[in-house]
């Protein structure tokens, strides 16, 4: 504290000192090293889920006309799986653009759901929050807002989590255009069922432990269907955005977990 000596001789504090801030507390080295063992641990199962089904993304990819370099770009830059499937069943078929631009809009709608509510658990700044928001999957998604612990994950944690799965997607298309013609069908059809497994891998213990979880689980898989075979004509993004704000209105009415455990 800086003292400064007043004309009646007392001391006074120096005014410029006085309000001065406290030193911003950073991640102790013991937080940083479980926030990295945290994303490891996370991360290595969603790397390996991903593989296959990436490779069987690059194979189709291939296969509708796209060069190695254009599907594995797109990996890079769009990063949503079913959404990617969806672009190339398209430009396969020789549809517009705009309409494929639309279809995956409508389909991508969720991450907007999924980063609002994961922004409100990871607390950090708005830019770092707008920066993980690229890299939120709905595997991420599910690691970071249903199997995490209270005050888990951090920025660091999921960012890891999240690169590994980033990197494995990637990995995986380039791997699948390169060695499309080396690969038999029946395989690529296996591969693809991965990404099932693994989101029902990821759901199915918190859907025991929590009830609210499994009735949410139920309510959208009915929700879905009812909405496909109930509406003539709508496209499975519509029907998959009607049942997300449906059962998302729905979740609103349950208990918090917190209180039913």
């Amino acid at each position: 504290m800086l003292l400064i000596q007043g004309p009646n001789g007392k001391s006074l504090q120096s005014p410029s000192r006085t309000n001065s801030q406290k030193p911003r507390t950073r991640m102790s080295t013991r937080k940083r090293l479980e926030a990295i063992r945290w994303g490891l641990s996370n991360g290595l199962p969603i790397a390996l889920g991903y593989l296959p089904v990436a490779v069987t993304f690059g194979i189709l990819g291939r296969q509708s006309g796209l060069s190695v370099g254009v599907v594995t770009a797109m990996s890079a830059w769009v990063y949503a799986g079913a959404s990617q499937f969806l672009a190339v069943k398209m430009i396969a078929s020789e549809v517009g653009l705009s309409e494929i631009i639309l279809a995956t809009l409508i389909l991508n709608f969720r991450h907007f759901l999924m980063s609002t509510a994961l922004a409100r658990k990871i607390r950090t700044s708005k830019i770092k929050s707008a920066a993980l928001s690229y890299w939120v999957t709905d595997e991420t998604f599910v690691v970071a807002s249903v199997h995490a612990e209270p005050g888990e994950p951090s920025a660091l944690s999921f960012w890891i989590m999240a690169v590994m799965a980033y990197l494995s997607w990637l990995t995986g298309t380039l791997a699948g255009g390169v060695f499309a013609d080396l690969i038999p069908m029946k395989i690529v059809n296996g591969m693809g069922i991965g990404l099932y497994a693994l989101f029902i891998a990821l759901l199915i213990p918190s859907a025991r432990k929590h009830w609210q979880f499994a009735l949410v689980a139920v309510a959208s898989a009915l929700g879905a269907w009812g909405v496909l075979h109930l509406i003539p004509g709508i496209s499975e993004g519509w029907a998959l955005i009607a049942a997300t704000l449906g059962v998302s209105a729905l979740g609103t009415l349950l208990p918090d977990v917190e209180e039913a455990t």
